[in-house]
């Protein structure tokens, strides 16, 4: 007997196991190696130049480890590559810090014997201690969030550090040498800081930077004026980030940019204590919080939010990570994005998991899709995203560097249109501190709805100039790497 159409699929619907069925599907990858608890911190970066994305994870007392992808499949080498601190770790950013082409490591450690950051230089095979060096000898503080950009456009990565509990830190990169210049720019917020990130949020061809502020602080939105900053964040309508303002039971954990509506505008989420926030940029270059309209204000105690597209549609889908406080282990939650609204879509390989602090999504198996990395009170977890093959290969990932090929171009936006037109496909921008406990020095990724060819367009930040570059007729297939040098 042949069921009608409807009654067939039904009856199909039936038999697929549950996990098909979810709009994202998820996968362990290597559990038996991913077994350790109490990480908080996780970076990503090729770190031997073998092509595939290597996995730095801190923990809270126990021996770092630097996790070495060969091809998809994980080797612990943090001893061999000389950065097994068994300090408690908060922090790590990957960066080309003295631009000799490979990707050095900064690392925060709590307080306690020694100075609290120390900068590992990249000999290929090993990091060496290069902290003195540099001069970034820093005895106290509680460090949270690192990011390796070029704020002054000199062509040389500085770094940003957030502090907890003491003013936030500029160091401007001379020749590697590295020089706090924060109060004399603006920067010395003494608010108590977590997460932070980049982005040339008013369009005007240099990098701003949104700092969140936890227990009941506003958080602060610093407009670059030349490299000079000023705080716009009540202007912009982003100080509390969707949360309850002044209240000490709430603050904001990390900020995330990225172009959410497709409007070629970028937009912020704040994941708090307290409900998350949607901010969409509007014309006149405010923000307009859209977390109730597009169903994310749920009250709860995230840490960590990411922004990637997950199912290869276009648009960038949100990942919200709950934290463990108080006893009470805060959901994870995912959002499919509608295109005027998120919709619920946790899959249920995240449900099972304690999952705290760092979280970052990257293409680690090298098939098209991102993954997922993710630090936790129980044990750390690499999950694979388990897109159909075909379906997976529709992105394209793009490195997007300097004029020399070595350094990233932290907070360059990727724009993928359809070829021979400016109907925009996908929108990414190149990480420039993505948030709290987590950091990637990789390539871009954009999810794309159709396959075939597209146009990539970059446009860049450098000194007040919105600089572009095209790419012209690239063939979508997101096994292969698209690198677009920027002049």
């Amino acid at each position: 007997m042949v069921l009608p159409r409807p009654l067939a699929n039904a009856v199909l619907a039936l038999l697929v196991p549950a996990r098909l069925q979810e709009p994202f599907a998820f996968e362990p990858v290597q559990p038996e190696l991913f077994t350790a608890p109490n990480a908080l911190v996780v970076a990503l970066a090729d770190v031997d130049g073998g092509g595939d994305p290597d996995l730095f994870v801190g923990f809270n007392g126990a021996p770092n480890r630097l996790y070495r992808n060969d091809g998809g499949a994980f080797v612990e080498v943090g001893a061999a590559y000389g950065v097994a601190d068994a300090r408690p770790t908060r922090a790590a950013a990957f960066g080309d810090w003295n631009g000799d082409g490979d990707t050095d490591l900064l690392v925060g450690f709590a307080p306690g014997s020694g100075p609290v950051l120390r900068l590992y230089r990249n000999e290929g095979t090993r990091f060496v201690d290069a902290t003195a060096e540099a001069g970034l000898v820093v005895d106290s503080g509680a460090v949270r969030q690192p990011a390796w950009l070029d704020y002054d456009a000199d062509g040389d990565l500085d770094l940003f550090v957030a502090f907890r509990d003491r003013p936030n830190a500029m160091y401007r990169n001379d020749g590697g040498r590295l020089t706090d210049v924060a109060a004399a720019v603006g920067l010395a917020d003494p608010r108590r800081s977590v997460g932070a990130t980049w982005a040339d949020l008013d369009a005007d061809g240099d990098l701003d930077l949104v700092v969140a502020n936890m227990d009941g602080d506003a958080n602060g939105v610093f407009r670059n004026d030349g490299g000079h900053f000023t705080d716009v964040a009540e202007a912009w309508g982003l100080a509390w980030g969707g949360r309850a303002p002044r209240d000490p039971a709430n603050g904001t954990v990390r900020p995330c940019v990225a172009d959410v509506d497709g409007d070629e505008r970028l937009d912020v989420v704040f994941a708090n204590y307290g409900p998350p926030g949607l901010f969409l940029q509007q014309r006149d270059g405010t923000f307009r919080d859209a977390g109730a309209a597009w169903g994310i204000a749920v009250d709860g105690r995230y840490d960590t939010c990411v922004l990637d597209d997950l199912d290869h549609d276009g648009r960038v889908d949100l990942f919200l990570n709950g934290t463990i406080t108080q006893g009470r282990n805060w959901p994870d939650h995912v959002y499919r994005n509608r295109g005027d609204r998120f919709e619920a879509a946790t899959p249920s390989a995240l449900t099972a998991l304690a999952v705290d602090h760092g979280a970052v999504a990257a293409d680690l198996d090298r098939d098209g899709d991102v993954d997922l990395a993710l630090a936790g009170q129980g044990p750390q977890a690499v999950l694979r995203n388990a897109l159909e093959a075909s379906r997976a290969r529709r992105a394209v990932r793009v490195l997007v560097v300097d004029a020399q090929r070595r350094r990233v171009r932290a907070g360059a936006e990727v724009r993928a249109y359809a070829a021979g037109t400016r109907r925009l496909l996908a929108t990414a921008i190149v990480d420039a501190g993505s948030g709290y406990d987590a950091q990637s020095d990789l390539p871009v990724h954009l999810g794309l709805p159709e396959g075939g060819k597209v146009d990539l367009e970059v446009t860049w930040p450098a000194a007040g100039d919105r600089r572009v570059t095209k790419k012209w007729r690239v063939q979508v297939d997101g096994r292969r790497l698209v690198e677009i040098r920027t002049r």
